[in-house]
C-alpha cells in the first residue's frame, strides 16, 4: 500500500489523520489536504483501524494552527473587508456631493435650456452615488457583524484541541453540581423541565469528556 496520510473528519470540529501505515505517539508526519496542501502534524492517540486498512490518529498541527487561529484569521479577513467597504462608501458619498453647491439651490430643471442635460446628470450622479454609498455601508456593517462572530470564537475550546480534556472535565463537574443542586432543591427550578435539561447537560458533558479522553488522554487517563 502506498504510504499516504490525509485528513478525515472524526466528529464535530475534529479532523484526524488517516494513514496507510502505523505511527507512534509524538511522531511528526505530513498530512495532505484535499487541495494538495501539506502540513506537519504531531501524532497523539491511536483511534482505531478502518475497514480499508487505514489507521486513525488524533493530531495537532506543528505550526500551532487550530480552531482559535482559524477563527482569528477569519475575523481579521472580514475586518479588512469591512474597512475596504467603508472606504468605498465614503468615496461614493463624496462623489454624491460633487455638485452639492449647485443642487442645494433647488433650481428647477429648465427644459430645453442648454443647462438641462448638465442639471439632469448632476441629479442622476448624486442619486446613484448615494445609493452606492449606502450599499457599501451596509456591506461594511455585515462584514463587521461576521467579524465580531468569529472574534468571539477566538477563545472557544472544542474537541479539536488537547485543552478540551481539562475543559470538559470542568464542564462535567459544573453540570453535575448544577444537576444535584436542582434535584435536591425543587424550589430553585425555574420551570418544569429544569431538571431534565440539567441532566441532559451532564450527559453531553460526559460524552464530550469521553471523546476528549480518547483523542487527547494519556495512557494513564485512558486506562
Amino acid at each position: 500500500m502506498e504510504n499516504l496520510n490525509s485528513y478525515k473528519k472524526y466528529c464535530v470540529n475534529v479532523f484526524v489523520a488517516k494513514c496507510s501505515e502505523q505511527h507512534e505517539k509524538g511522531e511528526i508526519i505530513i498530512l495532505t489536504t484535499k487541495y494538495g496542501k501539506e502540513h506537519e502534524n504531531e501524532v497523539h492517540n491511536y483511534l482505531g483501524k478502518m475497514n480499508d486498512g487505514s489507521f486513525l490518529y488524533s493530531i495537532t498541527r506543528k505550526d500551532g494552527f487550530n480552531a482559535q487561529e482559524r477563527a482569528q484569521k477569519k475575523a481579521d479577513k472580514l475586518t479588512g473587508y469591512a474597512s475596504n467597504a467603508e472606504k468605498r462608501s465614503a468615496d461614493f458619498y463624496q462623489k454624491s456631493n460633487k455638485d452639492k453647491d449647485f443642487l442645494v439651490l433647488g433650481e428647477p430643471i429648465k427644459v430645453g435650456h442648454h443647462s438641462e442635460r448638465r442639471h439632469r446628470k448632476a441629479f442622476e450622479d448624486a442619486y446613484n452615488n448615494m445609493g452606492k454609498s449606502v450599499k457599501e455601508s451596509e456591506k461594511a456593517d455585515d462584514y463587521k457583524s461576521r467579524a465580531e462572530y468569529w472574534e468571539r470564537k477566538t477563545n472557544d475550546i472544542n474537541l479539536s484541541m488537547p485543552e478540551s480534556l481539562e475543559f470538559y472535565e470542568f464542564k462535567l463537574e459544573e453540570a453535575t453540581k448544577n444537576h444535584k443542586f436542582l434535584k435536591d432543591n425543587p424550589g430553585e427550578r425555574s420551570h418544569g423541565y429544569s431538571l431534565t435539561y440539567a441532566n441532559k447537560k451532564v450527559k453531553e458533558a460526559n460524552k464530550n469528556l469521553e471523546l476528549s479522553v480518547k483523542l487527547w488522554g494519556t495512557d494513564e487517563v485512558i486506562k
